[in-house]
Formats: C-alpha cells, structure tokens, sequence
C-alpha cells in the first residue's frame, strides 16, 4: 500500500505551469538517467566547512514555508554534538522514523548516527506497530520522534509487549513535550530520555535536556544551550535581556544559525539581527542555570482582552487528563475581546470527551480568564511534513465554518 507523497504525479501535473523547469528527473529511472549524463574529467574540489549544502524549508506551523539555507559546518557539528547528548553509543542500532526531507531525518538521524558509527534502519513511512517491530527485530537501541509519534507508540497494543530490552536512549522534539508523557516514557523504558529545542533555521538544536538531568529537568525545561552555542532570552519591545526568570523572545548565536532564507533578503533581515543573533520566535525564560522552558510561540500566545495566555500551560494540563490523547490550544478571532481561548481535543482510546468536566477540571488549577471558551472534538490534526500540528490551520477551518463545538 503507497502511503508516501505522490511526488511524480506532482511534479508532471505542474510542470506545464513551470516554464524554467527543464526535466523532471524519475528515480526508478535512474539508471538511465546516469547512463546519459557526461563523463566528469576535471579534479573534485574539497567543499569549505561554511559553503551551503541544503535548501531546507521551515515546517509551516504558523504560516508559508520558507527556504533556509544550510551549510556543512552547521549540520555536521549539530548532528555530532546532538548524539552525544542523547547518549547514543558508538555502533548502536537507530531506528530512523523521522523523514529524510526534514532536519529530523538527515540530521538528527543521518548525520548523527554516522558520527557514532551507528546501523541506520529507516522507516520509509511511520507506523507505530512497525516501529515497534523494528525494535524488536533489530534490537532497536535508539529512536528521536516528535511526539505524536511517542504518543501513537505509547497507545498501540503492541507496546506492552515489544522487546524494548536494547533502547539506551530516547529522544524527542519538534514541539513542547508534555511531562506526563515525559515521565511515561523514562518509566516504561527504563532508558534515558532526552527532549532537543531549536528549528530548522538553527541546523536544527540550539538547547537540549541531558541523559543525567533530573525528570523534573526533563519535564519542565528543554535544558541548556548546545556546546559553542550562546542563548539570550529578551523583551519583545525593547530588545534588552530579561531578567532570569522572565518570559521573552529565544535567541540563539553561534555555528548553527542557517546563512539566511533562500532569495528573501527581507525575511533573513527580520529573523537574524546586526550582531549574529538569529530571533526565533519562541517565548521562553532561562533559570540562574541556564536551562530553559518554553513558553509557546509568539504567534500562538493567545491576545485575550490584552492579556498575554500562553497556550502551553492550557495544553499540559489538559494532557494529563486521562480522557485526552492529544490536544491544541488556539486563539479564535473575537469581536469583544480580540481572542478568545479554543481547545481541540483528540479523546484517549476508550474515552469520551465531557466538555464540562474538561471545563471544571482546567478551573480547578486556572484563573477564569485562561480556561477555553470553546471545546472541539477532533479525530486527527492537520499536521506538516513532519509531524507538528499547524494552529493556523485549525483556525482558518473554524472561520470557515468547517467546526462544530461540543455540547
């Protein structure tokens, strides 16, 4: 059964709408395709470690990818010092589930898994059930996912009684990592679970929570800065460092920030500053240690009567309800009060969605002002290429009527 993206059909539906493209280039053709190329007769020239290597383009969550243009230095230093904090040993056997178009794959996956040496099992397509078979057959010790894969892993009926025995490091990110699952996770494996933080931009970490870290660390923060990479958290209006302990925009300087957005001189303007530092557009605040915790995305902090909510702290509490599987928090356009706070839910197996217990609970642990106005019942999320959920999505569907809210 073909379940991957329809590349060939793609690319000959649109060519005819593309005058500068040549020739599209069939991969179960590729024989061929080499046999008509020239022969090179001239010398390979060693590439330079800062010369650009990828076009890699953003996920999408908050609006229209963009291309960041990556180069050797970054993705290969990045790969390296990422399996070093998972605790990824040299030769181990990494089942790859991230795809190879993302940084998840050809980074974290390819490129840290050769600096150690390792057996690379891709996954051409995620399935939770083969993934776990996979571990079983080839002794699995390794895996990074985002964590809808974890949770669909965690849910299916195969889990309790996979052979599980080699895994000697987990690691997860791509979004905020709620701590139940967190805490699952470093029970049930008994293996060291590390959570990464950066985006595509930053060849992908920029911070990273360490095998030795506590699970309170694990839970609550994304850990320090990678090795030769600085942090700075800062004020949004002001563009000052913050306080330890205070909300503000994460900014990250260093050997991983991408050359800037392929063709778009504006948009690298606006994302990377004068001195170096790339802004991210995260909310975040750093502890007198260094470790960091995420407080949402600029984009989705919720504007509710001008006060700042921050969805991340809805949807953590919400995770820990045993009745919900996945859940997004979203701010929906409000002719009162600009914004008003919106949940999605995907119920757990076996469970129904009570709106009014979900409401009831949430008003145990929040103020009235942060608890969703509106409740909606989901079956799946529209998701990017790799995995994260796109907000904006959801809220263009619910302004195009697509949505009916729970009674």
């Amino acid at each position: 059964e073909f379940r991957g993206n329809p590349m060939l059909a793609t690319a000959t539906e649109v060519q005819p709408e593309c005058p500068e493209l040549r020739e599209v280039i069939r991969l179960d053709e590729w024989e061929a395709f080499l046999a008509d190329g020239d022969a090179w007769e001239g010398e390979l020239v060693d590439p330079d470690p800062m010369d650009a290597c990828m076009i890699q383009y953003t996920s999408g969550t908050t609006g229209f990818p963009k291309g960041a243009l990556l180069f050797h230095r970054g993705l290969v230093n990045n790969g390296a010092h990422t399996a070093d904090r998972m605790g990824v040993s040299d030769g181990a056997v990494w089942i790859c589930t991230m795809p190879l178009f993302h940084t998840g794959g050809c980074v974290l996956g390819v490129l840290s898994g050769v600096s150690k040496r390792v057996t690379l099992v891709l996954v051409e397509a995620f399935d939770p059930g083969l993934v776990l078979e996979l571990f079983d057959t080839y002794g699995g010790a390794t895996m990074l996912g985002v964590p809808t894969m974890l949770v669909a892993m965690l849910e299916h009926p195969d889990f309790a009684t996979s052979d599980l025995s080699h895994v000697e490091a987990i690691c997860s990110g791509g979004s905020t990592v709620p701590a139940p699952l967190v805490e699952r996770f470093e029970k049930e494996l008994g293996a060291p679970f590390t959570i990464v933080f950066g985006q595509t931009e930053l060849s992908p970490v920029s911070s990273m929570t360490q095998t030795f870290d506590t699970i309170i660390d694990k839970a609550n923060t994304i850990g320090p800065a990678m090795p030769h990479v600085e942090v700075k958290i800062i004020d949004t209006e002001t563009g000052e460092t913050v306080p330890v302990g205070t909300i503000g925009e994460y900014c990250a300087r260093g050997y991983l920030v991408m050359h800037g957005y392929y063709e778009m001189p504006d948009a690298t303007a606006e994302t990377i500053d004068a001195d170096g530092w790339l802004h991210t557009g995260d909310l975040a605040a750093m502890d007198e240690r260094g470790y960091l915790s995420i407080e949402g995305r600029l984009k989705d902090m919720i504007i509710r009567g001008g006060e700042n909510i921050y969805p991340k702290e809805l949807e953590e509490l919400l995770f820990a309800h045993p009745s919900v599987a996945e859940v997004a928090v979203v701010g929906l356009p409000d002719e009162k009060w600009g914004e008003v706070i919106s949940a999605f839910v995907r119920p757990a197996a076996d469970a129904t969605i009570d709106r009014g217990e979900l409401f009831a609970y949430l008003r145990e642990h929040l103020a009235p002002h942060k608890t969703p106005r509106h409740w909606f019942q989901v079956d799946g999320f529209p998701l990017t290429g790799s995995g994260k959920i796109q907000k904006f999505v959801l809220r263009d569907q619910w302004v195009d009527g697509q949505w009916t809210e729970l009674d």
